[in-house]
């Protein structure tokens, strides 16, 4: 076994390894050693004060400038205030009964502060932080640990402040050193390493934590950003070549078929990228391995329609497609929208039906037994030759006669163990087919799909109409939100429809929340109209709740849309009444839906032509884009409102003001993925697991990535078991827990 894969008790005992295991779990030598620092502080230097955060655990750098002891009145006891600085900001640091801290923190001492940010009297502070006095250490005999170095300073927590896990980095650094690093494997191979002019990997940990120079800290990084792309990129190349050897069925259209009475249905011609992404899914479907290909592409751009056709072109080779939808509501939407573009080809074997057309079949939890029996056996028998479903296709009782491709939709809402239990049913490894209406930044597509080969629809249908976004300001301008409702009135008045969305149902207190309840007593504390509903929050104050579609609807048809026919829609109705309500929007005989985000993807009604988006800055940027996509479908221009209470200085209206700004999605994700941080785009994206990237990023390293993306490769083709390079397997192994490993197997 590694060194790096000992247990850290051995290493700082049993009390600290609990602490380091339950704030940071950090469970091992390599994992403590690869809990680089976030930043560094130079021995001369203070740490930046005037951008703490409250409620932020912070470490800061910073020298004492005044101490008072202050008795208190009513009571026996004292508060020492101590206020230190950085030349630009003050922090006060207070601790109770505590007077003889005031023998050590004297004024001019510089030392290493951390606690929780809070505030007292509209003054930031520390309460009884943690401290290490770095002018203490000096006088210690510890000042070479310092003298001429950086100091680190890590992502830490209340448990475990940035200088104990300095003190437990020193411990282990200094044991592996004793030993000269024996038995620590380097995961990149010599000639790799040689090729890109990286640092071996003890050199690399060694500059990372002992910097002496911004240089090393550089060399570093570079050679630990190697580390995490490669071994990543690894496990997801093995993974391709693992998918690439399984037998599987090929899927070839037959000329005269069903897709081609289907096309010949079209009302319309598809679009350039519709037929050069079909091209690439046809190839891959005529192959004897199974398809493995993510699509993604702007809202609107006509995935659907690109699945639907590979759907056809499975079904002309007697086989059998499944499209797994998240939710009911669009389940039925998509239902409802291929058996309409399909008309009598989605009637095969019925009465009026196309002789060589098949069934469509929808299956859904809440089906009512007859109609669910009929189509487990409509399935079964291989009368169906398409299923649109949701979870419910997942359970064990729904059988496939020849199930040939899986379409997903919407995949980041789905676990790896659901996708997998789909593609299990069929006798050999169905195709794939992924789609996502979320646009992927390039690097994030690499990392998180790249078992999948990518293709990408960015070309919008002839007759989309031009989507205009604007923020509404309503505690700074409540005239805007007024014009906003006449605006909605003016787009009905012309015969179009309009969609309200807002963050909550309200109905909660029937579920034993609560929170309806009091959302509807902040309402009525606020007055009768929506322009009153304020937020506060301006100045760190408490918001209100967040608005709610049944308080909203009811609102605005006692208020600025009385007289139009306003409708509601939200998760927790029954199956029959969402379906009901959305038939009617569709038809025409609603003019407003007051909705949730179960509108959010997959709805399409070519007549609704505003959107306005209730306490938009609750919702993320990609999400806004995905709601606003619900509107411009057809040939009129779409209008999307989104209203928030939000001061114009604050991230949340600037994440807002660049929804508006832009219908790029893709750059949007950026932005989105910028604002949100990365997270673990491995884990939290896929298996749920907290974060394994903690150098690289998605964002700023994409040569990297690609580089190391080609690597893997290149090694992978040469040795697929990588029995050449155990050190790389062990990383793997290390890297990949037992939770990531089951996402890259089952994928």
């Amino acid at each position: 076994m590694s060194p790096l894969d000992e247990p850290l008790h051995k290493l700082v005992g049993d009390r600290t390894a609990k602490v380091l295991a339950d704030s940071l779990r950090l469970r091992t030598t390599g994992d403590l050693l690869h809990h680089v620092p976030r930043r560094y502080a130079e021995r001369g230097e203070l740490t930046s004060l005037d951008e703490l955060e409250v409620d932020e655990h912070v470490t800061v750098v910073a020298r004492v400038e005044k101490v008072t002891l202050i008795p208190f009145r009513q009571r026996r006891g004292n508060r020492l205030e101590v206020v230190v600085t950085d030349g630009r900001g003050r922090l006060t640091l207070t601790f109770f009964n505590q007077a003889w801290r005031e023998k050590e923190l004297r004024p001019g001492a510089r030392g290493m502060f951390a606690g929780k940010v809070g505030v007292f009297q509209r003054t930031r502070q520390l309460a009884n932080p943690d401290y290490q006095l770095l002018d203490a250490d000096a006088e210690s005999g510890a000042a070479e640990r310092f003298a001429g170095r950086l100091i680190p300073v890590y992502p830490a927590s209340a448990q475990a402040p940035s200088w104990k896990i300095a003190q437990c980095v020193e411990v282990a650094l200094d044991g592996l050193a004793a030993t000269g690093w024996e038995g620590v494997g380097d995961p990149l191979p010599p000639a790799l390493r040689e090729d890109r002019e990286l640092l071996a990997l003890p050199d690399a940990l060694e500059r990372i934590h002992r910097p002496r120079s911004q240089a090393d800290v550089a060399m570093a990084r570079s050679r630990l950003k190697w580390d995490e792309a490669f071994v990543l990129q690894t496990a997801l190349a093995r993974r391709r070549a693992a998918d690439s050897a399984l037998p599987a069925v090929a899927r070839t259209p037959r000329d005269g078929g069903l897709l081609d009475a289907f096309d010949a249905k079209l009302p319309f011609t598809l679009t350039e990228g519709q037929r050069k992404v079909s091209a690439e899914i046809f190839a891959d479907l005529a192959r004897e391995h199974p398809m493995h290909r993510l699509l993604q592409g702007e809202v609107g751009s006509g995935k659907t329609m690109v699945g639907l056709r590979a759907m056809l072109a499975v079904v002309d080779t007697g086989g059998q497609a499944a499209m797994l939808a998240p939710t009911e509501v669009l389940a039925q939407q998509h239902h409802r929208s291929i058996t309409a573009m399909m008309g009598d080809l989605a009637e095969g074997g019925m009465l009026g039906g196309s002789d060589i057309g098949t069934k469509v079949v929808l299956l859904t939890g809440s089906m009512g037994t007859a109609a669910r029996r009929q189509a487990l056996l409509d399935l079964v028998t291989g009368e169906a030759g398409i299923v649109v479903g949701t979870h419910a296709l997942i359970e064990d009782k729904v059988q496939f006669h020849d199930l040939g491709l899986v379409v997903v939709d919407e995949q980041h809402r789905f676990g790896v163990e659901q996708r997998d239990a789909l593609r299990s049913k069929g006798e050999r490894p169905p195709h794939l087919l992924v789609m996502t209406a979320t646009p992927i930044p390039r690097t994030v597509a690499m990392t998180v799909f790249g078992d999948l080969e990518t293709s990408v629809l960015d070309q919008l249908p002839s007759g989309r109409s031009p989507i205009s976004s604007h923020v509404v300001p309503a505690l700074e301008k409540p005239h805007f939100l007024a014009r906003a409702w006449e605006r909605v009135r003016e787009e009905v008045g012309k015969g179009h429809q309009a969609y309200v969305v807002c963050p909550r149902i309200g109905d909660e207190e029937q579920e034993g929340g609560g929170s309806g309840k009091a959302a509807r007593k902040s309402a009525k504390a606020a007055g009768e109209d929506l322009e009153d509903l304020d937020g506060g929050g301006a100045d760190g104050e408490e918001r209100r709740p967040p608005l709610a579609v049944l308080d909203v609807a009811e609102q605005l048809r006692r208020g600025p849309l009385a007289g139009l026919r306003v409708e509601v829609l939200h998760g927790r109705m029954q199956p029959d009444a969402k379906d009901d309500v959305m038939r009617r929007f569709a038809a025409g005989e609603a003019d407003v839906l007051v909705a949730t985000t179960v509108i959010e993807v997959g709805v399409n009604v070519p007549n609704a032509t505003a959107m306005v988006v209730m306490d938009a800055d609750r919702f993320g940027v990609s999400q806004l884009h995905q709601l606003r996509g619900r509107v411009g479908r057809g040939s009129a221009p779409g209008l999307c409102l989104l209203v928030s209470d939000m001061p114009a200085a604050t991230a949340a209206r600037s994440r807002l003001d660049a929804v508006a700004a832009t219908l790029d999605g893709f750059e949007l994700s950026r932005i989105d993925l910028e604002q949100r941080r990365e997270g673990d785009v491995l884990g939290q994206a896929q298996s749920g697991v907290r974060s394994s990237l903690k150098v690289l990023s998605v964002l700023q390293d994409e040569d990297v990535i690609a580089a190391a993306r080609e690597e893997a490769v290149r090694l992978v083709a040469e040795d697929p078991g990588l029995e050449r390079h155990p050190e790389l397997a062990g990383a793997l192994q290390s890297l990949l827990d037992e939770e990531r490993a089951e996402y890259l197997e089952k994928g």
